[in-house]
């Protein structure tokens, strides 16, 4: 039998949740950029709700400059006051410097590995606790939760979609065989 995922069954009416459920979630990145989209998207909804943040996430990309890493290492203070003052995303101090501070630090990894993406593949893989501590050494704002959701929405940890789900082995096949082999 095929069944969708809990929480897009339990919430039959959020299309927009639907949508990013049915081709986002769990599906491999590959760009840098997306992979930092991904993350701040993650740091925005601790203590919030996913929902808000997918309602929001148009308004994120605008003020984040399409989340390019390059832009965002280079905001300053103007470009904090405006984030802090945009009611279109989440105005708080610490997820607005959190993404600053982590663009500069991932376009140091980008140096020392070729890309962000380069650097989670060399430590691919680990549990999700040895994740958690690498990212709490390499980044700020980076819980257990966050990590979690970050790496599985980017397809680095198992669990996004239920085996049962129609979504599951479309996100599986898309995988390097490097990745499954692991």
């Amino acid at each position: 039998m095929t069944t969708y995922c809990d929480y897009v069954n339990s919430h039959p009416e959020d299309l927009l949740n639907k949508n990013y459920h049915d081709t986002q979630y769990g599906f491999p990145l590959d760009d840098d950029n997306l992979l930092f989209e991904r993350l701040i998207l993650e740091i925005n909804q601790a203590g919030l709700s996913w929902i808000l943040i997918l309602k929001r996430a148009d308004n994120f990309r605008k003020a984040y400059r399409g989340f390019d890493l390059a832009k965002v290492a280079k905001f300053g203070e103007k470009d904090r006051a405006r984030l802090l003052a945009d009611a279109g995303i989440i105005r708080n101090r610490l997820k607005v410097n959190a993404a600053i501070e982590n663009a500069k630090r991932i376009r140091i990894l980008q140096k020392d590995f070729g890309s962000f993406k380069g650097w989670l593949n060399a430590h691919h893989p680990l549990s999700k606790d040895e994740w958690t501590k690498l990212f709490k050494k390499t980044f700020i704002f980076t819980g257990g939760e966050i990590v979690n959701e970050f790496l599985m929405s980017a397809g680095y940890l198992q669990g996004a979609h239920a085996k049962s789900c129609p979504v599951y082995k479309r996100v599986a096949s898309l995988r390097p065989a490097w990745m499954r082999r692991r």
